[in-house]
């Protein structure tokens, strides 16, 4: 079946449009606009621009008003800027589907899927579209999602699709639906409809999406903001009576009132947290890991385990036979340029391509293939007609093949794990324990080993187990897998992390030790799933706190070290890719599905996909989930500490019973520079040093932590009490009103830079901060000072602000604000924070 052509599936796809249901919560740009014009902030603005049309004046007004609609575009900028992030994580997050298009297969997101498509299904694959059963292999589709039926129904292929089709639910259909998971055998089927002419579509379900928020962290920050606000409304009312009984007019008590309010209002914190995280996910990304849940980047640095499988994670799952053995133990070593095998080799090599899919997906399917075709070991011509899936009471897969020359007569051809092979051939036990010692040798150097046998059957009636055939042993098969080049430096750069690295695998003991030799992998023996079935949950935990290598793992023996590492108090990372892989996923306080080859369902039920299936790709996202969460932190403790000094000073002159200093738009004007600071600058913050080789974070801590409030308050209190003491001063020597508000405004503006200096680092110095790159902050300061420097020299600019003219001593005192809050802070950081930094590694 060779599909559609790639011209066809695009005309197809911009004719019926992708393969998907409409997202009722997908946000538009008008529904992103609507939001913003929610926000307390902004009706602030509006309010203290309709307060200044009240008094007659317009320049204020418009400015404000001018705020309010530059404060409009930069969140609507900024949110359409993260949905487009979150949409291309969609796209990612979508199930994928393996079709033939122009003769070859490829893996294209379901979304992409069109009807006529040729889709090949295998076990553990989720349908990306109702399709019509060309060709089935003992096919078994899970449709509990639109019959809530749980058990699993049969499929049969038929030559012509039906008329009309069918209804889901019942066992011998011809049709596979949209969402049903394939959970035995495969098959080849042509796409009849797609997106919302399926039948998942016709009942308006949805196959789920990514989640683009962080419970734990939205509850802090949503109480906080509340208690904020709650705060600042009262001080804002208390502002409004006391100015308004002390003063008289009710509208410049307003309008103090609005001012105080809008430098209490901490509306920076839920905005910082929705671009962080989303903004993280694409980062992550970036490193070819898909972040299904931004809970996990909260997760990631708080993890001490890290399991892993072993093939294509730890090892670059390019599988070559490098050995055969004869059922005697001779020894056939095959080289990288082998043009023949001796005929006992050959006969071996045959019978595992037999037992191997005609068209492997498998990459030890494909090395046998591959030998056999540099060798010139062709298989006899002929179709299977049953198959014997892996099963977890049997390791092993038979297929049944009516042979050309032979029509009368089946050849059953199986491949499997060694001891699986040996109980289905009845050996002895003394052929076992040589079978056992020349799987151990093989194992030991670092090889995977299957067994192969083979059997003659000629009844007409199949039996239903693969047990019941006369299987003759034929020998071993050593593949070849070797470890990735740089996953030795990744196990290494976990350990100094804090972080276990631990393999779990269905291999064999010795070849499993002897990749975690090489990948440098520490541990106190093994532990096998038949050791696991005889220990309590007791035992189990207390083995697994010294065992990193766990061979012969069956998934559901997964789920069970887990939670045995879950009960010792460890946070764990999980990988895993298959069907029964989903239970451990789901366990796992982070779950790892393969991107590569693993399963739909495997990627549903975990919160970060590999899409490249590398371990390194783990620990990069390590790495980053730990510089996202100090980058979260350093933004938070920015906010409360540029948030003092702006309310001291908006309230300052009410108690000292001077002109107001700050209005409205100073305000407006302070957040226009604090928003993309916030958000931008320090989300683009580079790591800090030594970032892993501190311990994993304490998973109970929380975000909003009592010393970083206090040192955000304190950084706040020191800048306040600095710009404070130059406003009395200033005031005392008699200075006009103008000029005071202009020498005050300065001094503040050059003190948050100074703020924002301090909170770049915690543990770096300040000249190892200062000259760390920061493109956004590159673009940011430049545009304060020239907007500063505008205020001062362009007459219309500082009318509106309501600036007199400054004097190089002026300017100098506000430099001077600056230089001594940085320096000073940074001396008190380098004595208090980094000593608790140091403590806590």
């Amino acid at each position: 079946m060779a599909g559609l052509t790639s011209a066809e599936a695009a005309a197809r796809l911009a004719a019926e449009g992708p393969n998907e249901l409409p997202q009722p919560d997908r946000r538009t740009l008008p529904r992103i606009a609507l939001e913003v014009l929610r926000e307390p902030m902004l009706a602030l603005l509006i309010g203290g621009g309709a307060l200044y049309l009240a008094l007659g004046d317009t320049k204020e007004a418009l400015i404000l008003l001018v705020f309010a609609g530059l404060s409009v575009v930069i969140t609507v900028v900024q949110e359409a800027r993260t949905e487009r992030v979150l949409e291309a994580l969609r796209d990612l997050t979508s199930p994928r589907a393996l079709v033939i298009r122009d003769g070859e297969r490829r893996r294209i997101p379901g979304r992409e899927v069109v009807r006529g498509d040729a889709i090949v299904l295998a076990e553990g694959d989720r349908v990306p579209a109702d399709a019509h059963l060309v060709e089935a292999q003992d096919l078994q589709a899970d449709e509990s999602l639109l019959t809530g039926e749980s058990a699993p129904v049969r499929k049969r292929a038929s030559d012509a699709a039906p008329a009309e089709s069918p209804r889901p639910g019942g066992d011998d259909q011809p049709m596979v639906y949209s969402g049903a998971l394939i959970v035995r055998g495969g098959g080849l089927a042509e796409v009849a409809a797609t997106g919302v002419r399926s039948e998942i579509g016709k009942i308006g379900k949805s196959l789920g999406g990514l989640e683009t928020e962080a419970p734990r962290l939205q509850q802090q920050t949503r109480r906080l903001v509340m208690i904020a606000a709650a705060f600042g409304g009262m001080v804002s009312l208390a502002v409004v009576a006391l100015y308004w009984t002390l003063r008289g007019g009710a509208l410049d008590a307003l309008l103090a009132g609005v001012a105080i309010g809008m430098s209490m209002l901490p509306e920076e914190f839920p905005v910082v947290l929705t671009v962080f995280m989303a903004m993280g996910a694409w980062r992550i990304s970036q490193a070819r890991v898909l972040t299904r849940r931004a809970t996990a980047i909260e997760a990631l640095g708080a993890a001490t385990v890290l399991c892993t499988d072993k093939t294509g994670t730890l090892t670059q799952n390019r599988m070559a036979i490098a050995e055969l053995r004869g059922p005697g133990g001779e020894k056939f070593v095959v080289g990288p340029d082998a043009r023949t095998l001796p005929p006992p080799a050959a006969k071996i090599l045959t019978i595992g391509v037999l037992a191997s899919a005609r068209e492997p997906f498998d990459p030890m399917e494909k090395a046998f293939h591959a030998l056999a075709l540099q060798t010139g070991a062709s298989p006899p011509s002929g179709e299977i007609v049953r198959v014997y899936p892996l099963r977890p009471d049997c390791l092993a897969v038979t297929q049944v093949w009516a042979l050309a020359e032979a029509p009368a007569a089946q050849m059953v051809a199986a491949k499997g794990a060694p001891e699986d092979i040996a109980a289905l051939c009845r050996l002895c036990p003394a052929e076992r324990a040589k079978l056992a010692a020349s799987v151990e040798e093989m194992a030991a150097s670092g090889l995977r080993v299957l067994g192969v046998a083979r059997a003659d059957f000629a009844d007409a009636a199949f039996p239903e187990a693969q047990a019941d055939f006369a299987f003759t042993f034929l020998g071993l098969v050593g593949l070849a897998d070797p470890i990735r080049d740089d996953v030795p430096a990744a196990v290494a750069e976990c350990r100094s992390a804090g972080i276990r690295v631990v393999m779990i695998t269905g291999d064999y003991p010795a070849t499993a030790l002897a990749i975690a030799r090489q990948a440098g992998i520490l541990s106190d023996g093994f532990l096998t799933g038949r050791e696991i079935e005889g220990l309590s949950a007791e035992d189990l935990a207390a083995r697994v706190r010294k065992t990193s290598v766990f061979a012969r793992i069956m998934p559901d023996q997964k789920l069970r070290i887990v939670e045995a590492m879950k009960a010792n108090g460890e946070v764990v990372a999980m990988t895993g890719d298959g069907v029964n892989d989903a239970l451990s996923l789901k366990a796992a306080h982070i779950g790892v599905a393969m991107g590569g080859r693993g399963t739909d369902v495997a990627r549903e039920a975990s919160s970060i996909v590999l899409l490249d299936d590398d371990f390194g790709s783990i620990v990069k996202t390590v790495r980053l989930g730990r510089r996202i969460y100090d980058n979260l932190r350093k933004a938070m403790s920015f906010i409360f500490a540029v948030h003092v000094p702006i309310a001291g000073l908006a309230l300052a002159p009410l108690l000292l019973g001077a002109p107001i200093l700050f209005g409205p738009v100073h305000i407006a004007f302070l957040e226009m520079v604090i928003d993309p600071v916030c958000s931008l600058v320090f989300e683009a913050e580079t790591e800090e040093d030594g970032l892993m080789r501190r311990p994993p974070r304490d998973p109970a801590e929380p975000l909003f932590s009592v010393p970083m409030i206090v040192w955000g308050l304190f950084q706040g209190a020191f800048a306040l009490a600095l710009v404070g003491a130059i406003y009395i001063v200033a005031l005392g020597r008699g200075m006009p009103v103008d000029e005071v508000r202009a020498l005050v405004f300065f001094s503040l503006v050059i003190a948050i830079v100074a703020l924002i200096l301090v909170n770049r680092s915690t543990r770096a110095s300040l000249f190892k901060a200062v000259l760390r790159p920061n493109r956004a902050l590159a673009i940011t300061l430049p545009a304060v000072a020239a907007t500063l420097a505008g205020s001062l020299l362009w007459p219309n600019l500082r009318d509106l602000f309501r600036f007199g003219p400054l004097h190089a001593d002026d300017l100098s005192l506000s430099l001077g604000v600056g230089l001594v809050t940085l320096v000073a802070l940074e001396s008190l950081k380098a004595v208090l924070m980094r000593p608790a930094a140091r403590k806590a590694q």
